[in-house]
């Protein structure tokens, strides 16, 4: 796992010696995502500078040395990620005749470009992915990302200057970069706890969609035009695709089919040079994926987890279970609000970008913790977005029904009933209901989501509530000054996917927003903070088509999530070890922010802050805050996008 940089200018307009300079020390800004090696390639007399940071994962020789000449010198590349099947590839190539000086991935990748051009490639590598291709021969700059965004690419103008990197940080580095924040932008921060793709927090710079190619040649540099990225895979389209030959099988056919390729996929995640282990948080995914892993390996797996002396966020307890049953060699790590406000200085450094999903922090530290012990490590993210596990996919229908059987005014009263209590008091009431009930599960967090719900259910259509269900902020522009809303196929009703089931559609959205935009940003960032690399076996792209096969009742059950996934765990896991209701990787950042965080956040939400800032309404912010001191309300979801955009500002300035 890397980190890659470069610029592009018109030809011979800059010398050598400075684009070297300048791409050298955009490299540098990369240091964390690869501390084990660094390189620069320059060509002034078209224009064109790469820069690489290289994390040693496979084939640490010098011969994986980037950025990478291939064998024909017609191109140049640099690259972050791996290519799985790439020994496939290999011997394919091998065939064909090509010849190989090491065996890393990236030589692979390149040879394969070569041999059937960038596209095919792209198409038929299986990984993680991010990178810049310089054609020599027509002097064109390719710049291409995997097909659900495991790893970022960023581009956009420094002057005249055409730039790009894998994290904004290395853009900054290059001459006239102008760091303009977008109040529009920031906006969608507030409503989403993330920056969505294309979009960025600066103004003239973007990140490259999921499965798409952008290409920029001599005229669109002259002109400072910014040509359209070209999609080479769609998650929408591959989704259709599969609805339209739906799988053909027994139940039990169709878990053993899963089995199988959850196996292979896992195989092909665990080739490393390196010492190699998982997250688990003794969720569904990750027991999944750390049961494939330990039934292939010849010795006991390394596992790690992070957990919390709060009760309604713990699942280290579960996780330790679940390790021991698999025999695996487990490590935990439980945090406090002292480690967690230990972190937040750290942040704006480890993100580069406003970023706020407040799992952030244990997903560091649980990253950190890792990387003590090995330099790979495998997740269970994506297994929510292709099986249906988030609560709002099963709620879907009963959503209708609401709509549909409740008069809109029944519902309001309902609403302004259910939040007439503050989360705590609801939390009380339902554990006096749960000890005259003992039997059956126990909902964690009961009265945030009863507050969630509440806030919801008064929408007209279920489409409004699904847009309401995903907003910290529900109109940002409430609270950033001279801002007005960016648009977002998840906001545009015609703009959303093709399929009839309202439970898939949203399932599509946030495969191609909420995963890519935030799950994935969170694990890339904390991850490569510390020099480890995750991988991430269920988005394994056969396993995405294999997955939109199913037909729905495979996946939601009995009012159980992931039904088919479970029924693959069961096979290595005891069903009463993990047969409970989704906890999700929050913390308690609520109370923290009422006591341990406390003088932290006032001190970034002052009204003289906001006001010398002026990017929030102070008289908004202020009334928030009270609110949620009260605590009659919790109100960390809009919180935390505000303070971790302060925290930000603070820092780059």
């Amino acid at each position: 796992m890397c980190g890659l940089t470069g610029c592009m200018v018109p030809a011979g307009m800059i010398n050598e010696k400075t684009l070297g300079s300048w791409t050298t020390n955009a490299t540098m800004a990369l240091r964390h995502r690869g501390p084990d090696d660094g390189g620069t390639w320059v060509d002034a007399n078209a224009g064109i500078a790469l820069g690489h940071r290289r994390l040693s994962i496979i084939d640490p020789s010098l011969e994986g040395h980037q950025p990478m000449v291939s064998e024909n010198r017609r191109f140049v590349i640099t690259y972050n990620g791996e290519i799985y099947n790439f020994p496939e590839l290999r011997q394919e190539l091998d065939v064909a005749g090509v010849s190989f000086r090491g065996h890393s991935d990236t030589e692979v990748l390149l040879a394969a470009i070569s041999r059937w051009g960038l596209t095919t490639a792209l198409q038929r590598a299986n990984g993680m992915f991010a990178l810049a291709l310089w054609d020599r021969e027509k002097r064109r700059l390719h710049l291409a990302r995997d097909r659900f965004g495991q790893k970022p690419l960023y581009y956009g103008w420094a002057g005249k200057t055409f730039v790009f990197g894998s994290e904004l940080s290395a853009l900054r580095r290059f001459p006239q970069f102008s760091a303009d924040i977008d109040r529009d932008t920031l906006s969608l921060l507030l409503r989403h706890n993330n920056i969505p793709a294309p979009y960025t927090i600066y103004q003239n710079c973007w990140k490259l969609l999921p499965g798409n190619v952008l290409s920029i040649g001599a005229e669109a540099l002259k002109k400072q035009s910014m040509p359209k990225p070209v999609v080479y895979w769609s998650a929408i389209e591959a989704a259709c695709d599969a609805l339209s030959n739906p799988l053909v099988a027994s139940a039990t056919e169709a878990v053993h089919q899963l089995e199988f390729l959850l196996k292979d996929a896992v195989k092909s995640c665990m080739v490393s040079d390196v010492p190699l282990g998982a997250f688990l948080s003794g969720g569904v995914d990750s027991s999944t994926i750390v049961s494939l892993m330990q039934t292939q390996s010849n010795k006991p797996l390394k596992t790690f987890s992070i957990g919390f002396t709060d009760t309604e966020y713990n699942e280290a307890e579960h996780a330790k279970e679940i390790a021991r049953h698999l025999g695996t060699n487990h490590t935990e790590l439980y945090i406090t609000p002292a480690d967690a406000q230990a972190v937040i200085p750290e942040l704006p450094t480890l993100y580069d970008e406003p970023f706020a999903d407040s799992s952030q922090i244990p997903t560091y530290l649980v990253s950190k913790l890792a990387h003590e012990h090995v330099k790979v490590s495998l997740s269970g993210d994506g297994g929510d977005e292709l099986f249906a596990g988030y609560n709002r996919y099963s709620w879907a229908n009963n959503l209708k029904f609401a709509i549909d059987h409740v008069p809109a005014p029944l519902r309001s009263w309902i609403a302004r009933r259910a939040l007439a209590a503050s989360p705590r008091r609801w939390d009380s009431i339902y554990s006096t209901i749960l000890a005259l009930k003992p039997t059956g599960y126990k909902l964690p967090q009961f009265g945030d989501k009863l507050h969630k719900l509440a806030e919801i259910i008064e929408a007209p259509t279920r489409e409004e509530m699904y847009w309401r269900l995903i907003s910290q902020w529900k109109n940002p522009a409430d609270v950033v000054i001279d801002s007005q809303a960016q648009p977002m196929p998840v906001s545009d009703r015609d703009a959303w996917p093709p399929v009839c089931n309202f439970t898939q559609q949203i399932m599509l959205l946030d495969t191609t927003q909420y995963l890519p935009d935030d799950i994935l940003v969170k694990i890339d960032r904390a991850s490569m903070a510390v020099g480890l690399e995750s991988r991430v076996p269920l988005l394994d792209h056969r396993v995405f088509e294999f997955a939109w096969r199913l037909p729905q009742n495979l996946k939601i059950r009995d009012g159980s999530s992931k039904w088919i996934v479970r029924q693959v765990l069961e096979r290595y896991v005891p069903r009463s070890l993990f047969d409970r209701p989704k906890m999700g990787f929050g913390i308690p950042i609520g109370d923290w922010l009422r006591n341990d965080l406390r003088e932290w956040a006032e001190d970034l939400l002052s009204p003289d802050t906001l006001k010398r800032d002026h990017y929030f309404r102070p008289d908004v912010v202020q009334s928030l805050w009270q609110d949620h001191l009260s605590p009659r309300r919790n109100h960390q979801h809009a919180l935390w996008p505000l303070l971790m955009f302060q925290t930000w500002l603070r820092n780059s300035q």
